[in-house]
């Protein structure tokens, strides 16, 4: 069993639903709480759910909001969801962030020369059991994709659940095509097209969309490890003109952020109040057939 465990707010499919995670009762947030590494030794990392495979719903970690609950993301007023192009039917993996991570937005990366996204790491959890929204999961990484998303580095890592029966031949990105045939290449074009059924450009990616192996990889977490380091012990600011980051914990000793359970920004955490889900718009099971000469 995990340690940690979601507080649901509100009924999942609507503006105020929110998944705080919680351990014991105490909420921590996601974003600064959480340790990045579960057994740093053996390479062992958390992960937070986002997004279950399969599903639409935009959830992502909040970083405005004091402790960083999970909300559904808003676009002019509307929830949104990814649109399933076919034959990818909405994300095709365990989609979510990596705690303790942070792409600055000030810093240009030497290889993609573009600058970092202002989010946490996303990661791609490509094991076979489905996961729920603000689970904590045990993976060890693989490799990396650096999407150039609307002109920023948006890379996106690619990991397994440590308890997938397939864990131990996973060791690097050469694993992958050899026992998953075909689920780098669907990466690919998954992030390549999701936004042009929005009547968004096609994304491009850095490297010629080639995976970058374990090695690789692990050097961009810790290169982002440490910009949160910076963030959360106010070396950058979590304040500027284009954002406003909460980096209230309850862990990090020295931080500015750093407040006690008894604070008010804590203590006036909603309980938890979980409702049934509002059912989703039925145009949302509408499948997308994007013509080959756009991709």
């Amino acid at each position: 069993m995990s340690q940690y465990a979601p507080r649901l707010i509100g009924a999942p499919n609507t503006l105020d639903h929110r998944v705080y995670i919680e351990q014991g009762s105490t909420v921590l947030s996601p974003f600064h709480d959480i340790p990045l590494f579960a057994d740093q030794n053996n390479g062992i990392l958390n992960m937070i759910v986002e997004v279950p495979r399969w599903t639409n719903a935009k959830m992502e970690i909040s970083k405005e909001e004091p402790f960083n609950p999970i909300r559904q993301d808003v676009k002019r007023g509307k929830l949104r969801f990814v649109r399933n192009c076919f034959p990818h039917h909405g994300y095709i993996w365990n989609y979510g962030a990596f705690p303790q991570t942070w792409e600055d937005p000030t810093q240009t990366h030497a290889e993609t020369k573009a600058k970092g996204d202002n989010d946490p790491l996303d990661v791609c959890e490509i094991g076979e059991q489905v996961g729920f929204v603000g689970q904590v999961k045990q993976v060890k990484v693989l490799g990396i994709m650096a999407l150039l998303d609307e002109g920023e580095t948006d890379w996106k890592v690619l990991v397994v659940d440590v308890g997938d029966p397939l864990a131990s031949k996973l060791n690097d990105i050469e694993d992958v095509e050899r026992h998953l045939p075909g689920l780098i290449r669907a990466t690919n074009e998954w992030f390549r097209i999701y936004k042009i059924a929005d009547g968004k450009p096609e994304n491009v990616f850095a490297f010629s969309g080639e995976a970058k192996n374990k090695k690789y990889a692990t050097e961009i977490i810790h290169e982002c490890h440490e910009a949160w380091r910076r963030l959360i012990m106010g070396e950058s600011p979590a304040k500027t003109p284009s954002y406003d980051l909460s980096i209230y914990n309850l862990t990090i000793d020295g931080s500015p952020g750093h407040v006690r359970k008894n604070d008010p920004a804590h203590a006036g955490l909603p309980l938890d109040s979980r409702k049934p889900p509002v059912p989703i718009d039925p145009s949302i099971s509408k499948w997308f057939y994007i013509s080959s000469a756009q991709v």
